[in-house]
């Protein structure tokens, strides 16, 4: 049998899932490996739930953004209301849905039954809910107005959530049509070619380029497909561990996607966005500069741009100006420099913030708004190469074979 265990140890809260026969036997199992540990509750549970726990500690489990955006609205109107802390997350807790995020919300409950803070509870799950929900919750509580730090942490959150919606539906056409090209090209080589192919060997005569070409690809399919599929599987599995974890890979690939067409602007435009979207709003919330930067910073995802962003920082903990790690970054207009100098001299930085991150806001949304525009050419160029290969392939033999036979 299994069973849980919830106890506390230095004032936390841990849980522990030992095999045991029964829960005595549990008890001293735990009380052997930790004489400290106050236990709390105890409960037994079955395969299926030690199953999940398993897949959670795997981290296969994922948050819901939008959920989550719901729940933070969610504690910002109950706390606004009045109410405590800890009935606030007892009542939400119940509705949650997703599973990881639902575990999250009991541990938080959990751990402020124990008499611990809501910031020292939440940084236990900082991998989960990302740094910036660590940082509003932490300032809530110092400035003792926590459901304003909710409602600060929400709109960030939906204005964030609102640009990858975009993104998804401005990609959902082009990639649509890349992946109807692909069946259709495997459709025509494994099903279309292999008639033809008798037809071509009785011919007894030099095939065209384009029909040895089409041939080739046929037997390339036909002897070595599945190979190639597992070649490109673990290819592509070596990479994305090589990403994960080297830091110079990692760099030189994010670099790397940053000069491919139109992926390159709407990443850039996307990480710089967003770093100066949080920037603003932290600072406006009433985080120090140099901590708002370092929480910004945590939300770029392309390590190249992280790497260039990140001497904003170094230039304010040396006793710099904003407006001079802006230009040692090299990432920003002119224009944007010239704003953040005037704000730091006239004492509306923030303002200044917001007005670059409305700038760069409006060039990504134009970019995204016409993906499908900017990348129509490249696709008509595509759709066009396949049917001339296409028909050339199959026709050149045929005309040939007519002009044989008069």
């Amino acid at each position: 049998m299994w069973f849980k265990i919830d106890y506390i140890k230095n004032g936390k809260l841990y849980s522990k899932t030992l095999k045991a026969k029964s829960i005595n036997e549990a008890v001293k199992l735990l009380k052997k490996r930790d004489n400290r540990a106050i236990i709390r509750d105890i409960k037994k549970i079955e395969k299926e739930s030690l199953i999940d726990e398993f897949l959670t500690k795997l981290d296969l489990a994922k948050i819901d953004f939008e959920e989550y955006i719901s729940v933070i609205d969610q504690l910002y109107v109950m706390l606004d209301a009045g109410l405590g802390i800890d009935t606030v997350i007892d009542n939400i807790k119940e509705n949650i849905k997703n599973k990881k995020l639902k575990k999250i919300f009991f541990s938080l409950a959990n751990d402020i039954r124990a008499g611990l803070s809501l910031s020292d509870s939440v940084k236990k799950f900082e991998k989960d809910l990302g740094t910036l929900s660590t940082a509003m919750v932490s300032l809530g509580e110092e400035t003792g107005d926590l459901a304003r730090a909710m409602h600060d942490l929400s709109q960030i959150l939906s204005e964030i959530l609102e640009n990858r919606k975009r993104l998804k539906k401005a990609t959902r056409y082009p990639v649509f049509i890349i992946f109807a090209m692909m069946i259709a090209f495997v459709v025509v080589i494994l099903f279309v070619i292999p008639p033809f192919k008798s037809l071509f060997a009785s011919l007894h005569t030099e095939l065209p380029l384009p029909t040895r070409f089409l041939l080739w690809i046929e037997y390339a399919f036909e002897q070595y497909g599945l190979y190639v599929l597992a070649g490109a599987v673990i290819i592509f599995g070596i990479l994305t561990y090589i990403y994960n974890t080297s830091e110079k890979a990692r760099l030189k690939m994010d670099k790397f996607m940053l000069k491919i067409y139109i992926v390159g602007p709407v990443i850039k435009l996307a990480m710089i966005g967003r770093f100066i979207f949080v920037m603003q709003r932290l600072i406006d919330a009433g985080i120090p500069i140099i901590n708002a930067v370092e929480i910004a910073l945590n939300i770029v995802d392309n390590r190249f741009i992280y790497k260039r962003l990140i001497l904003i920082k170094n230039s304010i903990q040396m006793g710099g100006t904003v407006k001079q790690g802006f230009v040692e970054s090299g990432l920003f207009e002119n224009m944007i420099i010239q704003m953040i100098a005037a704000g730091e001299e006239s004492g509306s930085l923030v303002l200044m913030l917001q007005k670059a991150s409305n700038y760069y806001l409006s060039k990504y949304r134009y970019i995204v708004d016409n993906i499908a525009a900017l990348i129509e050419p490249v696709l008509i160029a595509a759709i066009a190469g396949f049917v001339f290969t296409l028909a050339l392939g199959i026709f050149l033999p045929m005309w040939n074979l007519t002009e044989a036979m008069q």
